[in-house]
């Protein structure tokens, strides 16, 4: 993902869930994706998707078993 875009993504989910410690990071093994974290925890990842002529971004997120308890 470009840098804008990760800019515009990070800055829309920031205000969506109201929560400033949202930061998506770049992945050093690919360049389709980020990392998505909150407070310095990774918990998923976004990816660009332009498929038809139209771009959205998938947000991923991971729940650990072991979390829940």
């Amino acid at each position: 993902m470009e840098t804008s875009d990760i800019q515009k993504v990070e800055s829309y989910l920031k205000s969506l869930f109201g929560n400033q410690t949202i930061r998506l990071v770049h992945r050093p093994q690919t360049s389709d994706s980020v990392e998505f974290e909150i407070a310095g925890e990774t918990l998923g990842v976004v990816y660009r998707d332009d498929e038809d002529g139209e771009t959205c971004y998938h947000v991923q997120l991971t729940v650990l078993a072991e979390d829940l308890d």
